[in-house]
């Protein structure tokens, strides 16, 4: 057994960790422009709300590939420079999506900001921060991931008032010069080598990969789990993508929508923790199960629910319901599968997190094109969440039966 000595987790690692929380709020700021000004970037292209939510979904879904790609770089030249790289990246990227929708808001957004700006950040900053911790390692996912919420609750309301004053143009251009000048001097400062997590020699951390987890091969479980992120994700992405337009279809102003994004994603901040503490007692599994149910009756609740006070309500509970389900996924990659796997296990299933959002928020925009309101998108989130429930679902009782005595 490791003795609680042997601990790679210190003050440091909170250092780092709180750090890489705030790089992660200025890196995903870049993405929450375009939501709050979906409708005026429409209005471009004859009020087609699908080209500016492809944007949001391509900056997801490069994000995600990138990811893969950057977590090996970063193992060999260090995150430091991934992050700093990924930092100029989404600089770069605000700065082409102004030059107009269409296509240079998709490159700007899917090539600059996704690929090589948030891909050479979100995953590789899990990797390394999760090297800082062996006890606590659930919590610290869960304060880094809170990045993106983070971000969702202080940007919005800004944006909107920098957006209604000086267009949005105007607005990425502001927020490419900041998140340049944060980001790139604290990851000079603070991302040095992470420790090494001791841990003792076991068959299964041996060469040779485990045969079985859960009773199935294991790429079995991870195709699984890998399915299961993009069916969660679809619905999650819907409303932090649409909530401010919805809002104004409904005859609320723009400024309480984004009001209310910055409501939902701060009770996701505010819960992540709860989350965090939640999955190193009860696992990665079951943590995601339990968010996964409730975001369902939140998403249902959408189609329900017209006036502010409502709404307010409603998107205050899916906040709380989401918030813990993608740290719970990765700490569920450490419970099965050897640590050693981690570094291209836990960038490819973020990169099929990043396509359930970037699906989720694309379909949704499509469907609204299509119908001329929202329900029939909000309809499909819910089918999607139910099929993630039935699949994790499978999952918790096979690890539930297995840990059994005999």
């Amino acid at each position: 057994m490791q003795s609680p000595s042997s601990s790679v987790e210190s003050k440091s690692s909170w250092v780092v960790a709180s750090v890489a929380l705030f790089i992660m709020a200025m890196s995903f700021g870049a993405a929450w422009i375009t939501a709050v000004a979906l409708k005026d970037i429409a209005g471009e292209v004859g009020g087609t709300r699908s080209i500016p939510a492809l944007a949001s979904a391509l900056a997801w879904l490069g994000g995600g590939i990138g990811g893969i790609l950057m977590g090996r770089i970063a193992d060999k030249v260090g995150t430091r420079w991934t992050v700093i790289f990924g930092a100029l990246m989404i600089g770069l990227g605000l700065a082409i999506s102004t030059l107009g929708p269409p296509w240079p808001l998709w490159i700007g957004h899917g090539l600059f900001i996704g690929l090589i700006g948030l891909g050479g950040i979100n995953a590789p900053m899990y990797i390394y921060v999760s090297r800082w911790f062996d006890r606590r390692r659930g919590s610290a996912l869960a304060l880094i991931s809170s990045g993106s919420y983070l971000a969702g609750a202080l940007w919005p309301p800004v944006f909107e008032r920098a957006i209604a004053d000086f267009g949005w143009r105007q607005a990425m251009l502001w927020y490419a010069v900041a998140e340049i000048a944060v980001i790139v001097p604290l990851a000079l400062i603070y991302f040095r080598t992470a420790p090494e997590v001791i841990a003792p020699v076991t068959l299964s951390e041996s060469t040779a990969p485990k045969a079985h987890v859960l009773g199935l091969p294991p790429n079995v479980v991870f195709a699984m789990m890998c399915a299961a992120a993009v069916l969660c994700c679809i619905p999650m992405s819907m409303p932090q993508g649409h909530l401010v337009a919805f809002c104004s279809d409904l005859g609320i102003s723009r400024s309480i929508g984004a009001l209310m994004l910055s409501v939902l994603l701060g009770t996701a901040f505010l819960s992540r923790q709860i989350w965090g503490a939640i999955s190193d007692r009860i696992g990665g599994l079951a943590t995601v199960l339990i968010g996964s149910a409730w975001q369902a009756c939140a998403m249902a609740a959408f189609l329900f629910t017209q006036d502010e006070v409502g709404l307010f309500t409603v998107a205050a509970a899916f906040g709380l319901g989401f918030s813990g389900i993608i740290p719970a996924y990765v700490l569920a990659l450490y419970e099965l599968f050897p640590a050693s796997e981690a570094s291209w296990r836990i960038p490819t299933l973020l990169l099929f997190s990043g396509l359930g959002m970037a699906l989720g928020g694309w379909a949704a925009g499509l469907l609204y094109d299509h119908f001329g309101y929202y329900a029939p998108a909000f309809a499909t989130g819910v089918g999607a969440n139910i099929l993630n429930m039935l699949v994790v679902g499978w999952l918790v009782v096979r690890q539930r039966m297995r840990a059994a005595p005999a």
